[in-house]
C-alpha cells in the first residue's frame, strides 16, 4: 500500500497566509500541517508516501526532505501545470504501482484508515470514497449510496434541492491502479466533475465508507482557526501539544491550561493567554491580552495590546494598546501603536 497527498494547490482561500507559505505546510498548533497527514497514513502502516506538487514546491520539500526523519519514504511528483485532483494522480504514475491512498493536502482527521482499507478490500471496489456527514452539505461534493455502501450518485457542490444526504467527499480515496486508465495524461481532469461521473456512467465497482469521526478542511481562515482551536481542546484522538508551563509570581504571564506556547517566546510582566498558540521566538511585551488566536513565529506585540480571534503571520509587528479583533494578518504585516482592526 502507499499514498499520494494532493499538495499543489495555491491555497487561494486562506491568503494572506498562503502568499509566503503553501497551504499544506501552514503551521497547526505550531507543526507543519502535512505530519499530521503523514501520522495518519503511519498509523495505518503506509510508510510510501508520494507528494504531489506544484505551488513553491522547494518549501515544502526543505521541511520533509526525504521523510527520513519523519520515519517514512517520501518521493515527489511535479506538476509542470496544474492538471486537477485526478490530473495530479495521473500525473504520479510512474510511482504509482499497487492499491493507493490518495488524500487531498488540507484535511484534518481522525480516521481509521485501517478500517476503511478493510472495507474497499471486501467490496472488491476499484475505487473507494471516504464521505463524512456534515451540517450543511452545500459546497462540498454529496455522496449518495445503496445499502451495500456502493455509489449511486455524485454531485458535486449540489443545488439545494439537490440535497437528498448529508454525506459528503471527505476528500480521501483508495485507488486501485487500474482506475488510471480513465485518466487522460497531461490534461487537467478532477476526480468529482471527471473521474467519479465516470466511473458512475460504466459501472465500475465505486464504493463510500463513511467515517463520522473528527473532519475538517483548513482551506479557508475559519476552518484553519478552528483545527488550531480543535487540537487545543483535546479534539483530535492520540495528539497532544506539549504545553509550556506557567509561572508563579503575581506579575508573571498567565497562560491557561489550553494555549500551546513555544519555549523559545518571550513573555513580559501581566501578559495573559487564553486557548491560543505562539510560535518560535515571538515578543509578547507587558499587559498583552491573546485570546483564541494563532501567532507565527516572531511575532511581536506592544505593551498593552490585544489580540482576539485573530490569525498573525510570520514576523508581524503589532503596535503598543493595537485592538485586532477577527483580523487575518499576513506575514511582516505592521500596524502603528493605537491602532484598531
Amino acid at each position: 500500500m502507499q499514498a499520494l497527498i494532493l499538495a499543489g494547490g495555491k491555497g487561494t482561500k486562506l491568503r494572506p497566509l498562503t502568499i509566503h507559505t503553501p497551504k499544506p505546510v501552514v503551521p497547526v498548533v505550531n507543526r507543519p500541517f502535512l505530519l499530521y497527514q503523514v501520522d495518519l497514513l503511519k498509523r495505518a502502516g503506509i510508510k510510501d508516501i508520494i507528494l504531489s506538487l506544484s505551488y513553491q514546491p522547494g518549501k515544502i520539500e526543505e521541511i520533509l526532505a526525504d521523510g527520513q526523519d519523519f520515519g517514512v519514504r517520501i518521493r515527489y511528483a511535479h506538476e509542470p501545470l496544474p492538471l486537477g485532483t485526478a490530473g495530479a494522480y495521473r500525473n504520479a504514475s510512474e510511482f504509482i504501482d499497487r492499491t493507493a491512498v490518495v488524500l487531498n493536502g488540507d484535511i484534518l482527521t481522525s480516521l481509521d484508515l485501517n478500517s476503511a482499507i478493510s472495507f474497499h478490500q471486501e467490496k472488491n471496489s476499484a475505487a473507494t470514497i471516504v464521505a463524512t456527514p456534515v451540517e450543511n452539505p452545500a459546497g462540498f461534493g454529496l455522496v449518495e449510496t445503496d445499502a451495500d455502501g456502493r455509489v449511486i450518485k455524485f454531485r458535486e457542490k449540489p443545488r439545494p434541492e439537490e440535497i437528498t444526504v448529508n454525506t459528503v467527499n471527505a476528500g480521501l480515496y483508495i485507488l486501485e491502479p487500474e482506475i488510471l486508465q480513465y485518466i487522460p495524461e497531461d490534461e487537467s481532469c478532477s476526480f468529482e466533475t471527471n473521474l467519479f461521473p465516470k466511473l458512475l456512467e460504466i459501472g465500475a465497482p465505486f464504493y463510500s465508507y463513511i467515517w463520522d469521526g473528527y473532519w475538517i478542511d483548513i482551506g479557508e481562515p475559519p476552518r484553519y482557526m478552528r483545527a488550531n482551536l480543535d487540537l487545543l481542546a483535546g479534539l483530535l484522538p492520540g495528539y497532544a501539544p506539549e504545553r509550556m508551563p506557567t509561572g508563579g509570581g503575581e506579575d508573571s504571564p498567565r497562560i491557561d491550561a489550553l494555549s500551546v506556547v513555544d519555549p523559545s517566546c518571550v513573555l513580559k510582566p501581566n501578559v495573559e493567554i487564553i486557548n491560543s498558540v505562539l510560535g518560535p521566538n515571538c515578543i509578547i511585551e507587558d499587559r498583552v491580552r491573546i485570546e483564541d488566536s494563532v501567532l507565527w513565529a516572531g511575532t511581536r506585540v506592544g505593551t498593552g495590546a490585544t489580540v482576539l480571534r485573530s490569525f498573525v503571520g510570520r514576523s508581524g509587528l503589532i503596535g503598543r494598546n493595537v485592538e485586532i479583533d477577527g483580523a487575518v494578518l499576513g506575514d511582516k504585516s505592521s500596524l502603528t501603536d493605537h491602532s484598531t482592526v
